[in-house]
C-alpha cells in the first residue's frame, strides 16, 4: 500500500463513485488480513459504512488495476530493452486504462512466431517496404524491386509480395487500427449464425438463420449460441461492413497519386482481411462471452443467495419423500432438530402402484412421530408422488398436515459425498437424499452449504461458465449468506462453520472435534482454545458465532466481543445491567434512543452503536424469518386443471434474464416473461423477484402437449 501507484486508488474511487478515503481505508483493512464480512459488519466507521458488495468491488478493481500496472511495467521494460521506447510510446502505455490497449501498443514489439512478414524481413525486403510507404510520385516499383532479386527472392513479383507482407503486418500491428476496428465492430458489427445442417432438428433451430447487432445481443443468447457452436449445430461469425472499414484504412494509410498507392492499398486490404478481421472477431466473441459469463455468474449468485436465505420452517417434524418409479420412493422422518428418526421405502408410483400399502406405512409414520409437514423432492416421479400425498391427506382427514415441494437439485451430489457417508454411514444414497430433502425445509442454509454451489441449480447457463470463475463467485455468496445469518456454535456442521469469516476447513473440523470432546461451548472465549484458531481468526469469526443459553447473553447476538465494554456502558447509561437483555422494558428504552446523541456521550461510533442497539432490540433475530414462508398445500393441480385467467399463488424457483419460473403446484414450473412481471418497464427480472418469493400469478396460456405454462404477475 505504501508503494501503491496513486492512480490506482483514484481510478477505483472514480469508477465506483466511492470517496477516495473510503477506498483507501478499505484497501488497508483488506491488506491487513481482514475478511470482507468482518469489514462490512464490524469496521463501518473505517469504511464509511460500505456494504459487502461495495467492498468486494473495491477489492476486485484494485486487483485488476494493480495487475494492469504490473503489465504496463513489464511492457515498458521489454520495449526499452529493445531500445525502441520513445517518450510518446511511454506516455501512451502509462495512460492506458485497459489491458487490450497495453497489448495493442506492445504488439509491434512482441517477439512473433514465424510470419510471412518475418520471412520477408530475413530476405532483406524491409527497405523495399519502406520505399512503398514513402509514396514516391515517380519511378517504377517494379524497377525498384528488381534490385532485391536473389536466390531467396527469385522474381520481381516475389520481392514486391514480400514487401507487401511487411506493409500488411505494419498496418495490422498499428494499435490505433486494432482499437478503431474493434470499436467499430462493437458498434456496427452483426453476430450471424447459420445451421451446419438445416435438416437436423435441434434446440438451436431459432438460430438456424439468425443475425443481430453485436451491441444488442443479450448475454443468455450469447451462451446459447456458443453452446450450439460447441455442439457443432451452428456456424457463428461476426459480419462487418467491409467497405466502410477499408475506406477508413485507405484514408489512413494510402496517399493517392503515388506510384506505389495501388500496391499499398492491396497490402492494407490484405492486412484487414487476413490479420485484423479474424483477430478482432476473436476479440469481440471473447468480449461477448466474458460479459455473458459475468452476467450468468451474477444471476446465479443472486439466485443462490435468495435460495440460501429462504426462511427456515422451525419446530416441525418432517416426513420427506424422495420420489422414484421402479426403485420406489425413499422416505425419511426427522425431528424438530433435524435428527433422523426412521427411514424406509414405499411403492405408490408406477410400475408397482402399491398405493394401499404405501398409505398404511405413511399413516403409521405420521401418527407415530407427529409429522406436521411432508416434504416432496421435485425430481423424477414427483408429480405422481405429489398426487399420492395429496390423496392421502384428503383420505386421512389429517388436520394440520400439509405438504410442500422442495427442490432436490444437488441432493444426489450430497448423498453420494464423503460428508454424507460420514453423517449416515449405514444408509444408501437415496435414503440420504430423502434426509437432505427434509432438512432443506427445516433450515435451507445449513443443508445447502453441504453441496457444491454450482450443483444447486438456480442459474442460467452456469454450466457454460468457466468453473473457476463460477466457483469463486459462488463461494463468496455462500460466505456472505452464512455470515449474514450467523451460525449456532453448538449445532453447526463443519460444512457450515467452514464458511464463517476467517474459518477454513481444517479449523471448522477442529471446532466440531473440540465440541465433541469437551461438550457444548458456554462462551465465545472458548473458541480461542480450538487448535489452529489464532487471535486473528478469532477476531474475524467470533462475531458471527452464536451461543444460546450460554454464560453471557451477548454471546447469542451479533455484537462482537470487542464491543462488550461499550454495550455494558450503554446498558449502564440506560439504568440496566446484562440481565436485562431481551426484557420489554429495555427494548422500550432502546426504541426511543437518540443514537447520535448517545454516541457522542459514550464516545462511540454511530454505526457501531446503532448495530448494538439493533442487536439488543432483537437478540435472537434470524433475518430469514422476515421473509414469507414456503407455500404449504393439501391438494394438487395438474396442467390439465389450469384455465386461462386462473389466479394462483406460487413460489419463484429460478430467475433468468428473460423472466422467472414459478412453481404453482403442477409438475412443470410456469414462466413469467420479463414483460409480464410488472405494469412498468423492468430492466432485469431480479429487480422485481427473487428465488423463494411467494407471488400471485394469473394463467395466460397453457400448452399441454409441450408442458409449457405462461403466467403473468400483472394481475
Amino acid at each position: 500500500m505504501q508503494n501503491e501507484v496513486p492512480s490506482v486508488l483514484q481510478i477505483v474511487a472514480k469508477e465506483t463513485d466511492i470517496p477516495r478515503y473510503k477506498v483507501e481505508s478499505t484497501v488497508q483493512l483488506l491488506e491487513a488480513g481482514n475478511t470482507v464480512p468482518f469489514i462490512a459488519r464490524y469496521r463501518k466507521e473505517a469504511t464509511g459504512e460500505l456494504d459487502e458488495v461495495q467492498i468486494r468491488r473495491i477489492e476486485e478493481l484494485v486487483n485488476f488495476y494493480r495487475h494492469l500496472e504490473q503489465r504496463k511495467g513489464e511492457v515498458l521494460r521489454l520495449i526499452e530493452e529493445q531500445g525502441k521506447l520513445t517518450e510518446e510510446l511511454r506516455s501512451r502505455i502509462e495512460s492506458a486504462v485497459k489491458l487490450t490497449e497495453v497489448e495493442d501498443l506492445y504488439r509491434p514489439y512482441r517477439q512473433k512466431r514465424k510470419t510471412r512478414a518475418g520471412v520477408a524481413r530475413e530476405r532483406g525486403l524491409a527497405t523495399l517496404a519502406d520505399y512503398l510507404l514513402s509514396f514516391p510520385r515517380s519511378g517504377s516499383p517494379e524497377s525498384e524491386a528488381a534490385a532485391y532479386i536473389s536466390e531467396a527472392v527469385p522474381t520481381v513479383d516475389d520481392a514486391l509480395q514480400g514487401a507487401l507482407d511487411i506493409v500488411a503486418e505494419l498496418v495490422a500491428d498499428d494499435p490505433d487500427v486494432r482499437g478503431w476496428v474493434r470499436d467499430y465492430t462493437r458498434r456496427q458489427g452483426l453476430l450471424v449464425t447459420r445451421a451446419r445442417d438445416s435438416k437436423v432438428e435441434s434446440v438451436y433451430r431459432m438460430y438456424n438463420n439468425y443475425q443481430e447487432p453485436v451491441h444488442k445481443v443479450v448475454p443468455h443468447r450469447v451462451l446459447a449460441i456458443n453452446r450450439g457452436e460447441r455442439e457443432e449445430y451452428l456456424k457463428v461469425t461476426v459480419r462487418m461492413d467491409e467497405e466502410a472499414v477499408l475506406d477508413w484504412l485507405y484514408r489512413r494509410f494510402v496517399k493517392r497519386g503515388a506510384v506505389t498507392a495501388n500496391l499499398v492499398q492491396k497490402a492494407v486490404a490484405d492486412a484487414y482481411k487476413r490479420l485484423v478481421a479474424p483477430a478482432v472477431e476473436r476479440d469481440i466473441r471473447s468480449e461477448l462471452t466474458a460479459d455473458a459469463e459475468s452476467r450468468a455468474v451474477q444471476v446465479f449468485a443472486r439466485n443462490l443467495r435468495s435460495l440460501l436465505l429462504q426462511p427456515p420452517v422451525r419446530d416441525v417434524v418432517v416426513l420427506a419423500v424422495d420420489p422414484a418409479y421402479r426403485t420406489g420412493c425413499k422416505w425419511a422422518v426427522v425431528d424438530e432438530t433435524g435428527k433422523l428418526l426412521e427411514v424406509g421405502v414405499v411403492y405408490p408410483t408406477p410400475p408397482q402402484k402399491k398405493i394401499a400399502e404405501a398409505e398404511a406405512v405413511i399413516a403409521r409414520v405420521v401418527k407415530q412421530y407427529g409429522v406436521q409437514v411432508i416434504s416432496i423432492g421435485n425430481g423424477t416421479a414427483s408429480r405422481e408422488t405429489e398426487q399420492f400425498v395429496a390423496d392421502f391427506i384428503q383420505k386421512q382427514n389429517q388436520l394440520g398436515l400439509a405438504y410442500t415441494i422442495v427442490s432436490e437439485a444437488g441432493a444426489s451430489v450430497y448423498s453420494a459425498s464423503e460428508l454424507a457417508v460420514r453423517e449416515f454411514p449405514g444408509l444408501d444414497v437415496s435414503a440420504r437424499s430423502a434426509i437432505s430433502i427434509a432438512r432443506r425445509l427445516q433450515d435451507p442454509l445449513a443443508e445447502l452449504v453441504k453441496i457444491e454451489p454450482r450443483a444447486v441449480g438456480v442459474g442460467q447457463y452456469q454450466h457454460d461458465v468457466a468453473p473457476k470463475q463460477l466457483n469463486e463467485s459462488l463461494a463468496k455468496v455462500v460466505e456472505s449468506a452464512v455470515n449474514y445469518v450467523g451460525v449456532d456454535l453448538n449445532t453447526a456442521s463443519a460444512s457450515l462453520l467452514g464458511y464463517v469469516a476467517g474459518i477454513n476447513g481444517v479449523v471448522a473440523e477442529n471446532i466440531v472435534q473440540y465440541r465433541e470432546q469437551n461438550g457444548r461451548f458456554i462462551n465465545r472465549r472458548q473458541l480461542s482454545r480450538v487448535p489452529r484458531l489464532g487471535p486473528k481468526t478469532f477476531e474475524q469469526c467470533v462475531g458471527f458465532m452464536r451461543i444460546s443459553g450460554g454464560e453471557n447473553l451477548l454471546d447469542a447476538t451479533p455484537i462482537h466481543p470487542e464491543s462488550y465494554p461499550l454495550t455494558a456502558k450503554l446498558l449502564e447509561f440506560l439504568g440496566f445491567d446484562m440481565t436485562a437483555v431481551g426484557r420489554p422494558d429495555l427494548r422500550s428504552k432502546l426504541a426511543r434512543l437518540n443514537i447520535d446523541t448517545v454516541a457522542m456521550q459514550l464516545d462511540a461510533g454511530v454505526p457501531t452503536l446503532r448495530d448494538i442497539v439493533e442487536s439488543l432490540l432483537r437478540p435472537g433475530r434470524d433475518p430469514r424469518e422476515e421473509l414469507p414462508p414456503p407455500v404449504l398445500r393439501v391438494d394438487v393441480l395438474s396442467i390439465e386443471d389450469l384455465q386461462m385467467g386462473m389466479l394462483l399463488k406460487g413460489t419463484v424457483r429460478n430467475v433468468v434474464d428473460f423472466g422467472a419460473f414459478v412453481d404453482i403446484g403442477v409438475k412443470n414450473d410456469g414462466l413469467v416473461h420479463i414483460s409480464e412481471l410488472a405494469e412498468s418497464y423492468v430492466r432485469h427480472p431480479l429487480d422485481v423477484v427473487s428465488v423463494g418469493d411467494v407471488v400471485t400469478v394469473r394463467v395466460l396460456d397453457v400448452d399441454v402437449a409441450r408442458h409449457r405454462i405462461a403466467l403473468t404477475m400483472r394481475v
